[in-house]
C-alpha cells in the first residue's frame, strides 16, 4: 500500500480538493449542500479554520484554509467533516455508491474517495493562482461561461468584497491559463 506524505504548516495556508466516491454528482443537491455546510460549520466550531475560499461542483470541491497559529491537524478536520456528511447525508435520505469488501473491512461508507488532494501554499501568488483557479473551476468544467453564473462558489462574495471584477474570468474575455498549477492533482 502507498504511503501518502503530507507537508503540515502550523498556521499554514492549504488548497485542498475533495472528490465523491465514484465521482457521484450529490454534492450540489439540496440535500448534498446543506449536509456540507452543516458538516464544516459543526468542524470549525470545535476545530476553528478560515475557509477563505471554496467551489462545489457536482462530484467535487475545492477549497482553501488558514489554519490557527501552531495548529496543522487538517487531516482530523477533513476525518471529522466526511463523517458529518456522511452521517447526515445517509439519514437525510441520500444514497451511498458501491461499498467493495475493502470498504466493508475498513468500515467505510460509499459517499468519499478515501483520500484528498492537499497542496500547502507557499505564498501570496501561489495563493492567488489557487484563488483564481478555485473560481474558474466551473468554466473550465463547461457548466457555465463565467464564474459569477455559478451559484456555488465563494467568488460572490469576493465580488462583494472588491478582490474580483464581477465580469472576472468569462468565456468571451479569454481562457485563463493555470499550466502552473498541477491540474491533473487537482481533478
Amino acid at each position: 500500500m502507498s504511503r501518502y506524505l503530507r507537508y503540515f504548516v502550523p498556521g499554514g495556508m492549504y488548497f485542498f480538493t475533495v472528490v465523491t466516491h465514484e465521482r457521484r454528482r450529490i454534492l450540489t443537491t439540496k440535500l448534498g449542500r446543506a449536509c456540507l455546510h452543516d458538516a464544516i460549520e459543526t468542524v470549525r466550531a470545535r476545530s476553528p479554520l478560515d475557509l477563505t475560499g471554496l467551489v462545489l461542483l457536482h462530484d467535487h470541491f475545492h477549497t482553501i484554509w488558514t489554519l490557527p497559529p501552531g495548529d496543522a491537524d487538517y487531516p482530523r478536520r477533513w476525518r471529522r467533516i466526511k463523517e458529518e456528511f456522511t452521517k447526515a447525508f445517509l439519514q437525510g435520505g441520500g444514497q451511498e455508491g458501491t461499498v467493495s469488501s475493502s470498504r466493508r473491512k475498513r468500515k467505510e461508507r460509499g459517499i468519499w474517495q478515501r483520500r484528498y488532494w492537499e497542496h500547502t501554499l507557499d505564498d501570496e501568488g501561489d495563493f492567488e493562482r489557487h484563488m483564481d483557479y478555485i473560481h474558474y473551476n466551473p468554466v473550465k468544467h463547461g457548466l457555465v461561461k463565467c464564474p459569477r453564473d455559478w451559484p456555488y462558489s465563494s467568488f460572490h462574495r469576493l465580488v462583494k468584497e472588491k478582490v474580483y471584477p464581477e465580469n472576472w474570468g468569462c468565456v468571451e474575455n479569454g481562457v485563463l491559463d493555470f499550466s502552473d498549477l498541477d491540474e491533473t492533482a487537482m481533478e
